[in-house]
């Protein structure tokens, strides 16, 4: 898996490949990309560190496993076009509403399908990558595959029935996470407080607040109540919260997402 290539080389593409070279730790990984926008795909290569590919067939022919991040609606076009010449490649897709069983109807028997879903944070090293059980990969390079994705976050095996309900948490959520950021900075700036200390206090509690119930293992509910003293100001402001809607809110944001 020396050689990745990438169909498609928007935000999720560069961040992927943009984590892949800060976790290489010396492990020689290229990365190749085509894009039908030539120019902008060559601006973002020259960033990032790829090589970017004229054509579809220069990719499939300068990369051992190749990831689909192109548009849902243009993977079929794709296959159908290098489709043939796909036999043996190791291939990962991150394309919504593809799984195993789909891409088995356009590609050869000795193609190696896995599908995964990553999100934005895999450029800093801190994502989420869910990858469904089904896949037809050998165990070691199915192996190779999982270390290399563990290099830019933490991986998630679910069964493909999962895989909607677990991208509307992983996926979708850095979105409604950064409204919070953006809410809770509000506050502090409405309060008297710096645009930039704001974000800073904001993303800091975030990250503390996180890392402590992944390493902790303690239930949300049991922490929170470790910060609300009795009559104190947060239990307060969970009040305000819970009028407000704010669970019910996030419960409906990934219901609708998952469908």
């Amino acid at each position: 898996m020396k050689n990745i290539g990438f169909i498609g080389f928007g935000n999720m593409a560069q961040a992927l490949a943009i984590g892949f070279k800060a976790s290489d730790e010396g492990c020689g990984y290229s990365t190749f990309a085509y894009a039908p926008n030539q120019s902008k795909l060559k601006d973002n290569c020259s960033r990032i560190g790829s090589v970017p590919c004229a054509n579809l067939g220069e990719l499939v022919s300068k990369s051992d496993t190749i990831f689909f991040a192109c548009k849902p609606y243009q993977v079929e076009d794709v296959l159908s076009e290098i489709g043939k010449n796909l036999e043996g490649k190791q291939l990962v897709s991150v394309a919504a509403g593809w799984d195993y069983e789909r891409f088995t109807a356009f590609l050869p028997e000795t193609a190696k399908i896995q599908c995964i879903m990553p999100n934005t944070p895999v450029s800093v090293s801190e994502g989420v990558l869910l990858v469904a059980e089904e896949n037809n990969w050998d165990k070691e390079e199915r192996q190779e595959l999982l270390d290399l994705l563990g290099t830019v976050g933490r991986v998630v095996v679910l069964p493909t029935r999962l895989m909607n309900a677990g991208m509307a948490v992983s996926g979708c959520g850095p979105a409604f996470v950064d409204m919070i950021i953006e809410a809770l900075a509000d506050g502090a700036v409405k309060n008297g407080i710096q645009r930039k200390q704001a974000y800073e206090l904001v993303c800091q509690t975030l990250i503390g607040s996180a890392k402590l119930q992944l390493e902790t293992g303690m239930h949300p509910g049991e922490l929170k109540d470790n910060v609300c003293s009795p009559g104190g100001v947060t239990i307060k402001g969970v009040s305000v919260l819970e009028e407000e809607g704010l669970r019910s809110a996030l419960i409906k944001a990934v219901d609708v997402c998952a469908k």
